[in-house]
């Protein structure tokens, strides 16, 4: 694994941080002073920071946050607005966010001290739950797009003025739930299983109606419950067991796909012997 990989993964430092503490001359690896940034560390390396030794992370804690509208999911802001870690408590400092809300989103937002788990929550195809409200009826053009998914060459409409992103895809919908209904607007509950930016604010505004509210209630099958607005727990044991169990079904999923990899090339090799 890449030296600052394993000290984000194993410590409180973020990666930047383990580029600073490299370049500074303060991470040695087995006593030796070590300087490049691309040191892949083997099992039996000893790894320390200011020479306090870094122990393997082998432990996991997740914590669910129901966080409020007006709230920022980064670490810092530009234009000094309030971000979770101005919410949070400090021992909660170095959890990553797994996914984001955006600025005017509330509801759960799960948060880890593991990177890996993290980037495998984030990329994964987990469902999320989303409570929300448009300002129209909902059209049957609409239905149509939730249930068969929707392509789309310009979706900046819904986006952050400052979003790179142009096109989007957004596959059907897994369910979707009509609350309440009048003229004036819709209440809604959908489930998807993707995590894009703004993805429900730009679906709904490529048919001209505007998401007033928009609150996730579950993700992965944790759920938000009865949780206080900006407070936090920690994962029962269930949802320990079950994300335990996630996370070894991905690990053998993975290693099946570079062992079926590995055939292919092997095979190639043979037939052009």
């Amino acid at each position: 694994m890449r030296l600052n990989k394993y000290i984000s993964h194993n410590s409180k430092y973020s990666r930047r941080d383990a580029d600073r503490l490299i370049e500074a001359g303060e991470v040695t690896i087995n006593k030796k002073k070590i300087y490049n940034f691309s040191y892949s560390v083997e099992d039996g390396d000893r790894v320390a920071i200011k020479g306090t030794p870094i122990k393997k992370r082998t432990e996991i804690t997740m914590i669910v946050y129901n966080k409020p509208k007006g709230v920022l999911v980064t670490k810092k802001d530009d234009r000094g607005r309030a971000t979770i870690y101005h919410k949070l408590s400090g021992k909660f400092r170095h959890f990553i966010p797994i996914g984001r809300l955006d600025y005017a989103s509330e509801g759960l937002l799960l948060l880890t001290d593991s990177p890996g788990v993290a980037d495998i929550m984030m990329n994964s195809k987990l469902d999320r739950t989303y409570n929300i409200k448009i300002d129209k009826p909902l059209s049957s053009e609409m239905i149509e797009a939730m249930k068969n998914g929707l392509v789309l060459d310009d979706a900046r409409a819904g986006g952050h003025e400052k979003s790179k992103i142009f096109s989007m895809e957004f596959e059907p919908f897994i369910d979707f739930e009509i609350r309440k209904e009048s003229s004036n607007f819709t209440k809604l509950r959908v489930t998807i299983s993707e995590g894009k930016n703004r993805e429900l604010r730009r679906f709904f505004s490529h048919f001209e109606a505007k998401v007033l509210d928009l609150k996730r209630v579950a993700f992965g099958g944790i759920e938000l419950n009865n949780l206080p607005t900006n407070k936090t727990r920690y994962f029962t044991r269930r949802e320990y067991r079950d994300l335990h169990k996630y996370l070894k079904s991905v690990s053998k999923l993975k290693a099946q796909e570079e062992k079926e990899k590995r055939d292919k090339i092997n095979a190639k090799k043979l037939k052009t012997k």
